[in-house]
């Protein structure tokens, strides 16, 4: 699998009461997107992502990572089922537009596959 970027999911009660410390305080003050339970915000020169998650729309957990493998993802999928990873929430095309698995890693962490190719 080919990684080609992670972003780190920061778990909030709320994503507006929390934005003022990422935004003014950590400057990373690029909205990337806002869709109410998850929002992405990065550093104006763009090295540097973070997202703030209150909720999933559609998974029955949060994940505590993005990773983004790119046309990648089926491949990805069938690894993490071949080498018998619990898959958390099943390969899906979400109505935003990606394609997204959650897997839970050995030592409990829950990330986010996704692919924003398609």
């Amino acid at each position: 699998m080919k990684v080609t970027g992670i972003v780190a999911n920061i778990a909030v009660a709320d994503i507006e009461a929390a934005r003022g410390f990422y935004t003014e305080f950590l400057g990373l003050n690029v909205e990337a997107f806002n869709l109410g339970s998850v929002a992405h915000y990065q550093s104006p020169e763009g090295n540097v992502h973070i997202q703030l998650v209150s909720g999933d729309a559609t998974s029955p957990v949060n994940s505590d990572l993005s990773l983004h493998v790119g046309d990648g993802i089926d491949a990805a999928y069938a690894e993490a089922r071949e080498r018998g990873y619990e898959i958390v929430y099943p390969l899906t095309l979400e109505s935003w537009g990606i394609r997204r698995f959650f897997v839970r890693a050995p030592d409990g962490t829950v990330v986010n596959v996704t692919s924003h190719s398609d």
